[in-house]
């Protein structure tokens, strides 16, 4: 069974691998036997991922780059590419959130966060997904997506509209790439103690998070890691394409 999901040989870029589920799902990855890009805004960041995955006997390295400026991005592909000759995984994990309400939000910060969370995602998998499709050996495409995707969540109106829209790139990705062999799925976290909502959580919010949440209880960041070396792994999901995995103590299922 342990093959199904054995990683070994291939190669994962892990943008947004710098932050809190985006670490822990590439050290999970570097644990089934993928050799590691770590690819941040910040440098220092993206190298203490890279010394914990190198200590723990895997093979990862830092790099830095901002899908919100694409040039780094084209240059990040060229430094991974002559480190590693080619890709097999890209793992989708950077995001920006603000609390700002609707009627006070302005077009800057709007720009802003749709630059990281679906602009940069975009045309960042847009680079890579190239190199891809000329290596021909197939390949599989994470995104992470968010319970707001699906149901908007109050306080973060521009969160919520980005991820919603990634999962409909993930759907036309799914079927773009498909001739290529190249999966695009995305997982749908539910709420985790990360960086990107932990200023949203007062005692009131936590307690209405906990009332829709079945489990009555935060996810554990490493909870990801088995859903995003699933769809890594052309044996375990080679069929799987273009279908959002829930890792969110049931959130989805919970009306009142």
């Amino acid at each position: 069974m342990s093959r199904l999901f054995d990683l070994t040989g291939k190669v994962a870029v892990a943008l947004g691998g710098n932050s809190t589920l985006g670490s822990s799902i590439a050290e999970g990855l570097a644990e089934h036997g993928a050799k590691l890009a770590i690819v941040g805004r910040n440098r220092e960041t993206s190298e203490e991922v890279a010394q914990k995955i190198n200590a723990n006997g895997g093979e990862a390295k830092a790099f830095q780059a901002d899908v919100s400026d694409l040039a780094t991005v084209e240059n990040v592909a060229t430094e991974i590419e002559a480190w590693t000759g080619g890709w097999d995984i890209l793992l989708n994990a950077p995001g920006m959130n603000s609390t700002t309400p609707f009627l006070d939000l302005a077009t800057e910060e709007w720009d802003k966060i749709m630059d990281v969370n679906l602009r940069g995602v975009v045309f960042a998998t847009q680079i890579f997904a190239k190199k891809m499709m000329e290596q021909k050996r197939g390949g599989s495409i994470i995104n992470i997506s968010s319970v707001s995707s699906t149901t908007p969540l109050s306080k973060v109106f521009t969160y919520s509209a980005s991820k919603a829209a990634m999962n409909s790139v993930t759907q036309f990705l799914a079927r773009e790439f498909a001739p290529h062999d190249i999966r695009v799925n995305a997982i749908i976290p539910g709420f985790f103690p990360a960086e990107q909502n932990r200023k949203i959580l007062s005692e009131e919010r936590v307690q209405s998070i906990m009332n829709h949440t079945p489990m009555n209880r935060f996810g554990e960041p490493e909870e990801l890691q088995g859903a995003a070396v699933y769809l890594a792994s052309d044996k375990a999901s080679g069929f799987v394409t273009g279908t959002f995995l829930r890792v969110d103590g049931g959130f989805g299922s919970m009306t009142i």
